[in-house]
């Protein structure tokens, strides 16, 4: 496994027989309030849409003014991508400068010199159309700058309460989610939003939500995003190595403050962690290091390859608890080694004792490295992630029992 694990990560930088040729892109303009000396870089599905990865940073030629990337040989498939100047603050937007869908170029069928025009920069291109807020009345910020520790830091955090919360005693599953920033409100969205808040209200509205659940999502560092995300460093972009420590706030600090303060349900089998892309990354490595906290784990899209074998390993020593329940999900043209590694890392899962029943696997061909497909599928990950976790119904009298508000 470990070898096959190995073998995989080598299609990132290897060339391959069935070579593509080399793929030059080259920024012909950008607008004219860019900062002089501005570094411009391509973000996308081929680097886990790092905004500043020196290995996609474009260089000047002053020949002409143009701003020239050429990728190595071998890569397949299709890439979705963006320009920047370093942060999502500074991602390209159009003429208006609104948001832009992102770009598209398939291998081994484009050309292979490809021109590009940048028509604004978010952050300079004037005045910026408004988005309106789009958070459920059930969504309230616990705070905008909640004590995170471990890593002296404070982070805002997000928390959806089920429509029916305020009318009873009832105690709920949680769920934890990552990039909180784009879980339930397009206004502070960087890529749109997850629309969690809307999906489990229609739930609960059609009689589906299983009960009911508790999200807490906690936003990301922005640029230290890539850090926090995972607890190894990566060797190309040299980012990562805080992950344990963020993880540790999940699991010791944000917790057992969300446990005391709401009517959760706190055992294992009530708790969740997902995310999406290195979001999808940390949650897989939360439920390794504590599995006796997180029982349900949601991976959408993970970057595996920013960890390198250093995952799989880890799933060695540290495997979960048997009946860990893990809901994969990814689109079949998100990058060569997207599925591979995914499906890599279900079978390390399934090899250290995690039966087949808890391990759901879905790949859908129309599937993006992007939020619109998340919001889509969630619906169907959250049933399925808590679809066993729903609690027996208290019998109709227990004599001395007392319920907690």
């Amino acid at each position: 496994m470990k070898k096959l694990f190995s073998r995989l990560l080598t299609r990132l930088g290897r060339v391959r027989r069935a070579d593509t040729g080399l793929v030059t892109f080259r920024v012909t303009s950008v607008p004219a309030n860019t900062p002089v000396g501005a570094t411009i870089y391509l973000t996308g599905n081929c680097n886990g849409w790092t905004t500043d990865d020196p290995a996609f940073a474009l260089a000047f030629d002053p020949a002409d003014g143009s701003y020239v990337l050429t990728l190595p040989p071998g890569r397949r498939g299709t890439l979705d991508y963006k320009f920047c100047r370093g942060s999502w603050a500074t991602i390209e937007t159009d003429a208006d400068n609104r948001a832009l869908p992102n770009r598209r170029y398939l291998f081994g069928r484009g050309a292979r010199t490809v021109p590009q025009q940048v028509l604004n920069w978010e952050d300079q291109g004037g005045i910026i159309p408004p988005r309106a807020h789009s958070a459920s009345p059930n969504v309230h910020i616990l705070s905008a700058a909640f004590a995170l520790p471990q890593l002296r830091r404070t982070r805002r955090v997000w928390v959806y309460l089920p429509p029916d919360y305020g009318s009873g005693a009832k105690r709920y599953p949680v769920l934890y989610l990552q990039d909180g920033q784009n879980v339930f409100d397009e206004f502070t969205s960087f890529a749109g939003e997850w629309g969690v808040d809307e999906t489990l209200d229609h739930l609960a509205a059609t009689g589906q939500d299983l009960g009911g659940c508790l999200v807490v999502a906690v936003d990301n560092g922005g640029p230290l995003r890539l850090d926090e995300y995972s607890p190894w460093r990566n060797a190309r972009n040299r980012r990562g190595g805080e992950g344990e420590q963020y993880v540790d706030f999940l699991a010791n600090t944000l917790k057992p403050y969300i446990d005391y303060h709401y009517r959760t349900l706190p055992d294992r089998a009530h708790t969740g962690v997902g995310g999406s892309s290195m979001g999808g990354l940390i949650a897989t490595y939360a439920a390794l290091r504590y599995p006796a906290v997180f029982g349900r784990v949601g991976v959408f899209s993970p970057a595996y390859w920013f960890a390198g074998q250093s995952l799989l390993a880890y799933v060695m020593q540290h495997p979960p608890l048997p009946d860990t329940r893990f809901y994969f999900l990814c689109g079949t043209k998100e990058g060569p080694t997207m599925v591979p590694l995914m499906a890599a890392l279900r079978d390390a899962l399934h090899t250290s004792g995690v039966p087949d029943s808890d391990l759901h696997f879905n790949t859908l061909a129309d599937g993006q490295h992007a939020e619109w497909f998340w919001r889509r599928e969630f619906a169907a990950a959250y049933s399925w992630l808590f679809a066993e976790a729903v609690p027996e119904p208290p019998p109709a009298s227990t004599p001395g029992a007392t319920t907690l508000a």
